[in-house]
Formats: C-alpha cells, sequence, structure tokens
C-alpha cells in the first residue's frame, strides 16, 4: 500500500469515534486475557457456587480463564461498587443477586452504585426458592394455621431470619404484610446460625432458601410449609406455595445473575449472554443446579434489565412499609 494511502487511512481512522474504535477491536478478539467474575460473598456461599459452575464451563469455551474473585462484606455493597467502576471492556463482571441489586437500593442509604444505571446487564442465572420451615414441635403444617395463630395473637410468633434486608428478611416481611400479621422477627448472622437454632427448637419458624433447608427437610428435622415463589419449587413438588394457599399474588425469591459495567460494548455483552445462556440450557449443569437447590434461569439482557428493576420495585415497597434500615 502507498505510504500516502495509508497516511490518509490512519488519519481517517484517528477521526472515528472511541465507541467505534472499542467496538470493532471487540469484534472477533474478545476476551484476550482472563475475565473475572467479582461475587460479593465467601467462598461456599449460594452465588458464589453457582457462579463457579459456569465460570468452569465459560473457561472451557472460551481461549481464556474465567477467574472467581470473592469479595464479602459491607453487604455486597462494595464489591458491587468495584465492579461498577471496572473498566467497561468485559474483562470484570459482576454476580448480581437478590440482596445487592434488587434490596440494597432501598435499604443502604449511602450506597455507592446505582442498581439500575451503573450496569450493562447479562443474564439472570439462576433462581432460589425460599420457603417457610417450622420445627417439629410448633405444631403447624399450612401457612393457613400460621396466619390464624399469628392473628390469634399478634408478635407472639418468633420467626428466624438470615440477617436484616437479607431476602429472607425481605420475603418475610413481603409475607406479614400481604397477610396482615406481625411476627417478632429473629435476626441472626446468617443462615447457618438460624438453622441451627431451629434445628434445636430455641425459635420455632424460619424464613430460608430450599438450598439450605433441603437437607433437614429430607432427613425429617424440619416441617416445610410453603414456598415463596409463584409456582412450586422443583425440588419439593408437594409443598404448596404461598400465592396458592394464603396470599394470592405473592412472589419473592433469592436470585443470582451476571452483570458488567455501564458502557461495556454491546457486542461483548450478547456473547457473553449467548454462551452462558448455551451453558445454563445444558441439562447436566441443570440437574446440577437442582441437587444445589436452584433452576436455572438464562434470560436476555433486556428481560433481567427489566426483572432487576420490578425487584428494585417490590423491595422498596416493602422496606418502607416495614421500615427496614441498614447502617452502611
Amino acid at each position: 500500500m502507498p505510504i500516502a494511502t495509508r497516511r490518509a487511512l490512519l488519519g481517517a481512522a484517528a477521526l472515528l469515534p472511541a465507541p467505534f474504535l472499542r467496538t470493532a477491536r471487540a469484534q472477533g478478539t474478545w476476551p484476550e486475557r482472563p475475565v473475572r467474575i467479582i461475587v460479593p460473598f465467601p467462598p461456599g456461599q449460594a452465588a458464589d457456587l453457582f457462579t463457579r459452575l459456569y465460570a468452569d464451563e465459560l473457561s472451557r469455551r472460551w481461549p481464556q480463564r474465567v477467574v472467581v474473585e470473592n469479595r464479602a462484606g459491607g453487604a455486597g455493597a462494595p464489591a458491587l461498587e468495584a465492579g461498577a467502576r471496572a473498566a467497561p471492556d468485559g474483562y470484570t463482571l459482576t454476580c448480581g443477586t437478590s440482596g445487592t441489586l434488587g434490596v440494597n437500593p432501598s435499604v443502604l442509604p449511602r450506597l455507592p452504585y446505582d442498581a439500575e444505571r451503573d450496569f450493562a446487564f447479562i443474564s439472570n442465572v439462576v433462581v432460589l426458592p425460599l420457603l417457610i420451615v417450622a420445627h417439629p414441635s410448633l405444631g403447624m403444617r399450612t401457612a393457613a394455621e400460621i396466619v390464624a395463630a399469628a392473628k390469634a395473637a399478634p408478635g407472639a410468633l418468633d420467626l428466624a431470619t438470615a440477617g436484616p434486608a437479607t431476602s429472607q428478611h425481605m420475603s418475610a416481611e413481603l409475607f406479614v404484610h400481604r397477610t396482615g400479621i406481625r411476627l417478632n422477627m429473629v435476626h441472626y448472622r446468617g443462615s447457618g446460625p438460624a438453622m441451627a437454632d431451629l434445628l434445636s427448637g430455641n425459635v420455632k419458624l424460619m424464613f430460608d432458601s430450599v438450598a439450605s433447608a433441603l437437607p433437614h427437610i429430607q432427613a425429617g428435622k424440619i416441617i416445610p410449609i410453603a414456598v415463596t415463589t409463584p409456582d412450586r419449587a422443583p425440588q419439593l413438588p408437594d409443598v404448596p406455595t404461598i400465592a396458592e394457599t394464603v396470599a394470592p399474588g405473592y412472589g419473592a425469591y433469592g436470585w443470582a445473575g451476571l452483570c458488567a459495567p455501564a458502557g461495556t460494548p454491546a457486542e461483548i455483552v450478547q456473547k457473553i449472554n449467548g454462551d452462558v445462556g448455551a451453558i445454563l440450557r445444558q441439562p447436566a449443569l441443570q440437574s446440577r443446579f437442582l441437587e444445589l437447590g436452584g433452576t436455572a434461569a438464562p434470560s436476555t439482557p433486556e428481560a433481567f434489565s427489566e426483572f432487576v428493576r420490578q425487584e428494585i420495585a417490590q423491595w422498596r415497597d416493602v422496606a418502607r412499609i416495614a421500615n427496614v434500615r441498614l447502617e452502611g
């Protein structure tokens, strides 16, 4: 190519807007180095387990490894802030959850990220049904019995949660609001300590995840009362939903999805969405998710974005009604 022609082409390229050049570079070459996924919880927590499952599969599909980075603490806010402030080049992704994206905007007064504007939403990944469980000595087997007892003696029934503003707590507050009852919320520092007290009978009632409660249900140590999802949980098909028993239209769950910093090229978002979706539709991985108490829930970027907005709106109302706030 003549030098003059080459200079002319280079000069023309220099005039192109940066987004065009970034998009052009993204096509066909990404990823050229390892990709990290920030998880706002410690290793072994549900969101971490599910993220590692599909991250391993992505490492097999892509020419570069996918590394999971755990950043626990602060109700997940520091991790989400790090994900939001990362370069929008597809090399830093974030596991966004029901707590960090859905609940935090309404309960943390100084949230260092905007859950709706600071992220490019890629796909939901997993839905984690929650449920009401009881110690056998409580003597109740249905949600209707619990509602009746709570109405007869407002505030007398203790209910354990995994901590204030967790999905378990917010789901319980929604249950209380929709049924017009009052329960005494007993907050623990995590699902584990709460479940220990339930198993010992120190507390008789609890909102927990299917993933955490399932082994104890199968062992006959606790009684499943009702699940929080609009449809019955596949792991417990005989357990009715709250919606079909005492609160029509009730729907709440834990979930974990994948997002990137706002401004990430659409081509990269679509590529990740396509590959994650293909992985989540594999029968073997779907079965593994069910074994762990979740359900694979791939979605389009648009559907996931709308889902997050709906979650924020629902929990904003619950936080206002129940006066739920966290320091932070």
